[in-house]
């Protein structure tokens, strides 16, 4: 790797100016892509798949690691030309795949997978969303986000961050904001400061980590995992948000439930808001419903 050209280089090279229209915006700071890399965790033997590598600064980290491979996924040929260029140290551990991300079908990819990505901003809750509906299929998701979705995906009941994102997120899986990114370290820098998210599915945190306040409902009054689908929770969720300000059991009972028999159900004040239910709560309640 150290006799690989500088990123600036490969830039001019390839003429990779950052496009808009693909939420270009690269990091040349490779101790910032090997601190990235770092924070993901144990990557011995993981697959690793990597969205919009550009000219490759988190690829040259992944490639660095024990990652038994890199898949990178790319929609601009013009980076693709330039992740070719790493195919000659990459030791057949690099797979360059052009297209479209949110078409991608990680099946695709050897377990054990895991997916460390710099998203595109614009494309970022469509990806997670996408991936959050194949949880159980990913041993972790490490991924650079705007600040302010970062902290919606870790927000915690009763906050003005808490909403249908955080509750599908944290449902699923451990939520942790590692640390934040400022503008400085893009090329071009963005107008937003953005951090580091790391999501861990719940069937790959260790059995003796008891600390997220979820858990207990989630392991033992609620129902199994695979008695509440992806889409039923995810239907209960917009429904108990569609107005975030009235009392949920207002908004049941609008739907044709018997709202206070469900708030009591579920061990919530007839009082609450949607805001105020945890994740076991919620999957509690789309049992019910």
């Amino acid at each position: 790797m150290e006799h690989l050209p500088p990123l600036r280089e490969v830039i001019a090279r390839h003429r990779l100016s950052a496009r808009k229209g693909l939420g270009q915006n690269f990091i040349l700071d490779l101790n910032l892509t090997r601190k990235i890399v770092r924070a993901a965790g144990d990557l011995n033997g993981v697959h690793v798949i990597e969205v919009g590598p550009g000219p490759g600064g988190l690829t040259r980290a992944l490639l660095e690691s024990l990652a038994a491979s890199v898949i990178v996924i790319e929609l601009d040929s013009r980076a693709v030309a330039a992740m070719e260029e790493l195919s000659g140290v990459a030791k057949g551990r690099l797979n360059i795949i052009e297209g479209d991300a949110i078409d991608f079908d990680i099946a695709t990819v050897p377990a054990p997978r895991a997916i460390i990505a710099n998203l595109p901003y614009h494309v970022a809750s469509q990806l997670l969303i996408g991936w959050l509906k194949r949880a159980s299929e990913l041993q972790s998701i490490t991924i650079m986000l705007q600040k302010e979705m970062a902290q919606r995906l870790a927000g915690r009941p009763r906050t003005p961050a808490y909403g249908r994102l955080s509750v599908m997120c944290q449902w699923l899986c451990e939520v942790k904001v590692l640390f934040d990114v400022p503008p400085s370290a893009f090329v071009p820098p963005p107008k937003v400061t953005s951090s580091i998210v790391q999501l861990v599915p719940r069937h790959c945190r260790p059995q003796e980590d008891n600390s997220d306040e979820n858990d207990g409902l989630l392991r033992s009054s609620a129902p199994r995992d695979d008695e509440v689908s992806f889409e039923q929770m995810e239907k209960t969720v917009a429904l108990a948000f569609s107005q975030r300000r009235k009392m949920l059991k207002g908004i049941l009972n609008a739907a044709g439930y018997d709202g206070e028999k469900l708030m009591a159900k579920i061990d919530a004040p007839v009082t609450a808001r949607a805001e105020e239910l945890s994740a076991a709560q919620f999957q509690l309640l789309a049992a019910l419903l």
